[in-house]
């Protein structure tokens, strides 16, 4: 596929499904030199940084031509369709067609082939080889959600939830792990739900499980973000006391205050926050958490915005993903009483530096003490725990090197390491 080229936007999910496109057009060669952009729509700011990118891509190469798909293509496929430098629109079923990439001539009515996403009833699992300048793999074990959050528009467009049979996850990981990836990230858009439309209905816990025992040879295994009203006690007993479990957990968290978290119609409370945090890290007390905040959710008040700033600290959330409110057409939270643009920007500010003070107490607490590293960069890690760390450029280091390495100090939102040996 040397003539098409494809920009991602958004969440793990889609940097997945950018290279399960990759492995269907791999043996293809078109007419014409593609662009495909694959959308992300969970915030205004996504779509807008979308529609930017593929005007610049249409200045810099007026020859090429450009297909636009994801979230955002599916939920307004017209919007880019009536753009001069659109060609065609795919939505998220259709992106997996190869077919789909030719552009010969067609009727105008064919630019965009988007189907109703609330019909799909599968997911199937994409057989990906490998992720193109990446040492961190991905494997879909999730589609969908049936949750109806007041903010959110995913649902629409990825459909209800579907999960991938465990025989396909199970042969994706091999994969992967023969091509050499040690580190594999399980992803999806509800992970949480994961087994309730399989037969016998496995839990998320149960899967991973299983997953681990049949591939023995996967040393670093981390999960995406978390509903924690919805972890099972197997998954809860795994993130705990199995090693090749990563000691990080990302919380689906969105707020810290029990009424914003009721009007925006999630499963769990801060009280639920609170104790997984603190249960987690009695079990494990490497473990460092991060989380997903909306900063200035419509009828937050300065009392309610104050239960969420403290909850950093409560919980000990040190690494966290701020959004500002940002209202989505057709959602009930658009209907609610929006607050001023500049009060969501400065609580987001907010929120994002008293994250920072956490986690520099962590490092504080990491100075001295040994951690398992992979190499991302010659010169950059990722702890186990998912901590950035620079690391000493003269030793040579490959990507995907499995080191321990001694935390010696930290600056920023880097630790810093000293060589211990290779694992």
């Amino acid at each position: 596929m040397s003539n098409v080229e494809i920009n991602t936007f958004g969440c793990r999910l889609n940097i997945y499904e950018s290279e399960a496109i990759k492995e269907q057009l791999k043996d293809l060669t078109f007419n014409d030199d593609i662009i495909v952009f694959n959308t992300c729509a969970v915030t205004k700011e996504a779509e807008k940084q979308a529609v930017q990118a593929i005007r610049k891509a249409k200045r810099d190469f007026p020859n090429k031509k450009i297909i636009v798909t994801g979230c955002a293509a599916q939920l307004d496929p017209s919007k880019f369709a009536k753009m001069s430098e659109v060609d065609k629109v795919l939505g998220n079923q259709e992106k997996f067609e190869k077919n789909n990439y030719s552009l010969t001539q067609e009727p105008a009515e064919l630019k965009i082939l988007v189907n109703d996403i609330m019909s799909t009833k599968e997911t199937a699992g994409h057989i990906v080889s490998s992720f193109e300048g990446m040492i961190r793999s991905f494997v879909q074990i999730q589609n969908g959600c049936n949750h109806r959050c007041t903010f959110c528009t995913i649902p629409f467009a990825r459909g209800n939830s579907r999960s991938v049979p465990i025989a396909s996850i199970v042969e994706q990981t091999k994969k992967l792990v023969d091509n050499g990836y040690k580190e594999l990230v399980l992803t999806g858009v509800d992970i949480t739900d994961f087994g309730l439309d399989l037969p016998g209905s496995p839990t998320l816990g149960e899967m991973v499980q299983r997953l681990l025992k049949l591939v023995p040879e996967l040393p670093m295994l981390r999960l995406s973000s978390l509903d924690v009203a919805e972890i099972d006690p197997l998954l809860f007993e795994l993130m705990a006391y199995e090693p090749r479990v990563m000691p990080y957990a990302h919380i689906s968290l969105q707020a810290g205050d029990n009424m914003i978290l009721k009007r925006m119609k999630r499963r769990h409370n801060r009280e639920q926050v609170l104790e997984f945090c603190h249960k987690l890290r009695t079990s494990r007390p490497d473990t460092v958490f991060g989380a997903d905040i909306i900063a200035g959710f419509p009828t937050e008040t300065e009392e309610m915005f104050q239960n969420s700033f403290d909850l950093i600290a409560q919980a000990g959330l040190q690494l966290l993903h701020v959004f500002p409110y940002s209202a989505r057409s057709n959602t009930p939270a658009a209907r609610m009483p929006q607050l001023p643009k500049q009060i969501r920007k400065e609580r987001a500010e907010k929120l994002r530096a008293e994250g920072h003070k956490e986690l520099h107490k962590f490092f504080n607490s990491a100075i001295g003490k040994n951690y398992k590293v992979i190499v991302e960069q010659p010169h950059l890690g990722r702890t186990d725990n998912f901590l950035q760390v620079k690391l000493p450029p003269e030793l040579g280091l490959k990507e995907g090197d499995i080191i321990d390495m001694n935390i010696t100090g930290y600056e920023d939102k880097y630790l810093i390491a000293s060589f211990i040996n290779s694992l």
